[in-house]
């Protein structure tokens, strides 16, 4: 495989030499150096803008050439590492970088725009766009993907090899990792394969059993989408929900469709929920990236752009599918407010969107890209401008989104920048969530890992991500960084009713004594292994931490846990306005409005966490009572009659 690589022209060891590290020997002027430099962004970033547009455009040859074409050129930056020896720069003390696999094609190939998730059991799932058993299902014969498992450790498993049925029925490149659901079972999908060829939603166990759950393209002319390019995300209400990038019935003519925002339910049932780019295209089109389901229970994504047609923007939608688009990137002069933004969103304690720009920015030669938060109503601030070479801001084309970790700060990677490869072979970095403190806490070299992708933090403390390329065989890397913050819990889901069932992930769960809700102990919890437990929501339970006690102490949930309202029960079941209507329930601390048929009650008073007292308003019509927290709405089972 290197020596493929080791195949460039004289231009690639050039390109290698001009762009090597300040402290390495190279015979270069300053003006060939700048020139390079000034052009090293649009170059990268158009070849992954329109890889990433194109590559939707295949079938499985076509997808090959088109991908293979993006990996060459990661793997001309990886290579120059190796051709010029260049080991990482030392991180901060109390940064520990471990790396933990070299994939090496018979085991996957190539992770792309992937976060690994942690399972039940405590080790960490993900996926690799090539690699696997199966390498005759291409033209080149490197694969067509697989599903792995990895230990804390770093002991890896190949899972799932696809392609393993005929003609790919089961599904061929999966990207942008898995979704672990409240069943337990991971769900991805695959942009290729499939009964019809357009990609899949699938399901996969720990034990590496494999099943689709859908086939896109499946109606006539993709009208319910092609071409995925993101794991599904489980909503509150326990459906998966995702984006397509092609298919639909929007989309300009012969682009195969601007692509759909679907809801999935675990059986198989599809519904299409949103066609981007339909009349004046003002949502825009082909969604990439994956959907958050923020605290107000509406989603939130971006859609990355395509260079030289449209910078980006983020976008809200409703369950039901309700696009508003809240943000246009590159609104600012010289794009000071980034542009192409990828990856996923994440949700700050404050509520706000934080994100990251793989272009655009303060620093100049085009921009190496920006980390942003914005308002759930739109308003955009640009925390940081990211830039290739310069000490104390190493990073540049960022491809994933952040995470937040347990000390309140933001975690994630840049694909690029930083010292050694080509253009930088990426880093890890942190920051406040005001922007402050930005530190690199890792820069690659090429040896161990180029192109870093998204990070997940394990509940056992450490952050462990992939990179695309480099490593000893130069094609790709699992990872782990730990900065001494100790181990959780996670919730799963962090969002139920009273009395529901939900999981718990964790560290050294065997003999746990007690589970508490913000402080409400629950009657009914039991350890299902060393790493997982279950606890029935108690009554009572108000919005906070849920802390889980263990023989070597308490650990704490890394977000809260929201109760969502419910109503069981209201009198009397008619009146006039004016009545007094007790309505009997669950979680009804903090309740911001009630109303009857739709009209605002005036009057109302908490009177326990399970009964609020309401006066029947003026203008009130017979229909259902609601009751809204901000954890959610509850809507009762039967009609609240207004007599005259």
């Amino acid at each position: 495989m290197l020596s493929r690589v080791l195949d460039f022209s004289a231009y690639s060891v050039l390109l290698c030499l001009a762009v090597m590290a300040p402290n390495q020997a190279v015979h270069a002027s300053p003006h060939q150096t700048q020139a390079v430099m000034r052009h090293r962004f649009y170059f990268w970033r158009d070849l992954a803008m329109n890889w990433r547009y194109v590559r939707t455009e295949r079938l499985k040859t076509s997808h090959l050439h088109n991908r293979h074409a993006r990996r060459r050129a990661t793997l001309i930056h990886a290579t120059c590492a190796v051709l010029f020896a260049i080991t990482a720069i030392a991180a901060p003390a109390a940064t520990k970088f471990k790396s933990l696999v070299d994939f090496n094609l018979a085991d996957g190939l190539n992770p792309d725009l992937m976060s690994v998730v942690q399972g039940i059991d405590g080790n960490l799932y993900g996926t690799t766009v090539y690699g696997g058993a199966n390498t005759t299902c291409n033209a080149r014969g490197i694969g067509c993907g697989t599903v792995f498992s990895i230990t804390p450790a770093g002991k890896l498993t190949t899972l799932y090899s696809f392609c393993s049925n005929t003609n790919c029925t089961d599904g061929a490149y999966p990207v942008g990792g898995l979704t672990l659901a409240n069943d337990g079972n991971l769900y991805g999908t695959t942009s290729g394969g499939g009964t019809i060829g357009f990609g899949i939603v699938f399901k996969v166990n720990t034990l590496g059993k494999v099943s689709t759950v859908y086939n896109f393209c499946s109606q006539t002319n993709c009208l319910d989408g092609r071409a995925p390019n993101a794991p599904p995300t489980q909503g509150n209400d326990g459906n998966l929900y995702g984006t397509t990038v092609l298919g639909g019935t929007g989309g300009c003519g012969g682009c195969h469709g601007g692509g759909v925002a679907y809801k999935l339910t675990v059986a198989g049932k599809l519904t299409v929920v949103h066609n981007f780019c339909t009349g004046s295209c003002t949502d825009a089109s082909n969604p990439s990236n994956p959907l958050l389901q923020a605290t107000d229970g509406n989603f939130y994504s971006v859609i990355t752009g395509r260079s030289g047609y449209f910078d980006g923007n983020l976008f809200k939608m409703t369950p039901s599918g309700k696009v508003t688009v809240l943000y246009l990137f590159c609104s600012q002069t010289n794009c000071t407010d980034g542009a192409f933004p990828y990856g996923s969103l994440v949700e700050g304690a404050d509520g706000s969107l934080y994100g990251t720009t793989s272009g655009g920015g303060a620093v100049g030669d085009g921009g190496s890209g920006t980390i942003y938060k914005a308002t759930k109503a739109g308003k955009l601030t640009t925390l940081h401008s990211l830039d290739y070479t310069t000490k104390g801001n190493y990073g540049a084309l960022p491809l994933a989104g952040m995470v937040l970790g347990t000390d309140g700060n933001l975690y994630g990677t840049t694909y690029q920048g930083g010292m050694g490869c080509v253009f930088g072979c990426g880093t890890v970095f942190r920051i406040t969530s005001a922007g402050k403190a930005f530190t690199s806490l890792h820069l690659f070299g090429g040896a161990d890992g180029a192109g870093p992708y998204g990070l997940t933090q394990h509940t056992g403390g450490s952050f462990y991500a992939a990179t695309n390329a480099g490593g000893t065989t130069n094609q790709g890397t699992l990872f782990d960084v730990s900065v001494g913050l100790g181990p959780f819990v996670e919730l799963l889901p962090s969002y139920s009713k009273v009395g529901k069932t939900i999981g718990i992930l964790g560290q050294g769960l065997a003999g746990t004594t007690a589970v508490s809700f913000n402080g409400t102990p629950a009657g009914s919890f039991k350890v299902v292994s060393d790493t997982y437990l279950t606890s029935v929501v108690p009554p009572g339970t108000i919005r906070g931490t849920v802390t889980v006690t263990t023989p070597k102490g308490k650990l704490a949930s890394n977000t809260i846990f929201r109760v969502a309202p419910v109503i069981l029960n209201f009198s009397p079941p008619s009146g006039p306005v004016g009545t007094q209507v007790t309505i009997g329930g669950n979680s009804f601390t903090g309740t911001t409005k009630v109303t009857f048929g739709g009209v605002k009650a005036t009057v109302f008073s908490v009177d326990s966490d399970s009964q609020i007292t309401a006066t029947v308003p003026v203008g009130a019509v017979t229909g259902k009572i609601q009751v809204t927290t901000q954890d959610g709405t509850a809507t009762s089972s039967t009609d609240f009659t207004v007599t005259q």
